[in-house]
């Protein structure tokens, strides 16, 4: 489906008052902080402000669930040996509709809403959140391009109260 003409003008406008008055010039996106993070695609996560990092600080990775899935790991890896990266920090949070919703549930509201079969679709629910973010972060702990010497940390963000909780 393509946008008219217009469609997408409130977001064109803010964009052109965002690059007159942001810093943008001159970062070589290398991730300064050497941080980089895969989290939820969900709007209630500001990833840079949550932690004290700013613009060019990090390399940020989201996805539905916050999973450590086949892009996340190439993300991260490249972040690794090409952008700085040292730390590594996997953030699910609470009230995650991947998390609170079977695979079923999801195909029913998204059929409802395309108002088209989705029984074909692989939704990818989490059944335990803590036991998917302990598999996740080993998964990069112990991936073969990602260093011994890379931090690697797993935390469960609160979305009622902005704070992380360690989790491993």
């Amino acid at each position: 489906m393509t946008g008219n003409t217009g469609d997408f003008d409130d977001l064109l406008a803010a964009n052109r008052d965002y690059a007159r008055t942001a810093q943008v010039q001159g970062f070589d996106g290398i991730a300064h902080a050497g941080v980089a993070m895969v989290t939820c695609m969900d709007s209630r996560i500001d990833p840079l402000r949550m932690v004290g990092l700013a613009h060019g600080d990090a390399k940020i990775f989201r996805n539905p669930g916050g999973r450590v899935d086949d892009g996340a790991l190439e993300a991260l890896v490249l972040g690794v040996h090409l952008l700085r990266v040292r730390r590594i920090m996997v953030v699910p949070h609470t009230r995650c509709a991947m998390a609170s919703n079977t695979a079923e549930e999801l195909r029913e509201r998204v059929s409802a809403s395309a108002g088209k079969d989705t029984t074909w679709y692989p939704f990818t629910v989490v059944e335990d959140q803590e036991a998917a973010l302990r598999l996740d972060v080993l998964k990069v702990r112990t991936h073969p391009l990602i260093g011994e010497d890379i931090l690697v940390g797993g935390f469960l963000y609160d979305v009622d109260t902005g704070l992380l909780d360690e989790i491993v």
